[in-house]
């Protein structure tokens, strides 16, 4: 959700439980506002909380010129003190599938470990092999790009890809009227579009390809992982990700007011397919 719009936007989606306390509210509202003037984002969205044992990581996400790939991620303790993360990376995601499992323990300086076992020759014996991180910051850098790359949701017509084939923000969006934003195929993943490519010529000819240049989320698999809502008497659409507990996307219909909040654990739920 936008900085600018901290404070109203949390009341959206309060329902939800995503809510933080005054004083995190206080901090927020100035220093991210300080964040973008150092780091001269073009604007700046409180991303979320994940939730430590220990302590908990509040996350911030810079965007530039380009609003899908120009995309820098900061973690703090205290909502003042930033700091920033690498890009994850392929090597990077593969390291931390290997060692990190559980919850994040909120320690900066805590090393992952786990145990893997492997199968020595065509005999019966098993070798143990010990995988390790040393940063807690990959671990983080990775569940926020996974939690991105799932579950980050905008309407259709939000954002448009100019000439440059830059994505950017779509100064002329008024939002979805109430019939549109209670299908699921009026909502788009913000992310490099994977299904997109997949789909026959007829039908990319049916779209409009400076809005319809993500992928839907009714292409999801499995089906049923999304749950809409309206809330608020109806004024607000609430959509809640089953895979990645604790992502929401609020919408107000007839308004350009839309974003998502993630506040969990961290921790893929792997009990959907048993929730459906």
């Amino acid at each position: 959700m936008d900085a600018d719009s901290l404070h109203y936007s949390l009341e959206l989606v309060a329902g939800s439980g995503n809510i933080l306390n005054t004083e995190h509210r206080t901090a927020l509202q100035t220093s991210l506002l300080i964040l973008r003037k150092n780091y001269k984002f073009n604007r700046v969205l409180f991303w979320g909380k994940i939730m430590g044992i220990k302590e908990d990581y509040f996350i911030a996400q810079g965007r530039g010129d380009d609003e899908l790939k120009d995309k820098k991620n900061l973690y703090s303790f205290n909502c003042m003190d930033w700091f920033l993360l690498p890009p994850a990376t392929i090597p990077m995601i593969e390291e931390v599938s290997k060692a990190a499992t559980g919850r994040f323990m909120g320690d900066a300086s805590h090393v992952y470990e786990n145990t893997i076992l492997k199968k020595v020759g065509d005999e019966d014996e098993v070798e143990e092999e010990l995988v390790r991180i040393s940063a807690v910051e990959h671990r983080l850098a990775v569940t926020i790009h996974l939690i991105d790359d799932e579950s980050s949701v905008i309407p259709r017509g939000a954002f448009i890809k100019n000439p440059h084939g830059f994505v950017q923000v779509n100064r002329c969006f008024e939002g979805l009227t109430e019939s549109q934003a209670a299908k699921l195929d009026s909502f788009l993943h913000f992310r490099d579009p994977k299904t997109l490519k997949k789909k026959s010529l007829l039908e990319l000819s049916e779209l409009n390809q400076t809005i319809d240049f993500l992928d839907l989320l009714t292409d999801d698999v499995p089906k049923g992982m999304w749950s809409l809502q309206f809330e608020n008497a109806n004024k607000v659409l609430i959509l809640r990700c089953l895979l990645w507990l604790g992502m929401t996307f609020y919408h107000v219909p007839m308004t350009p007011q839309h974003g998502y909040i993630y506040i969990g654990d961290g921790v893929r739920n792997l009990d959907l397919s048993f929730m459906l």
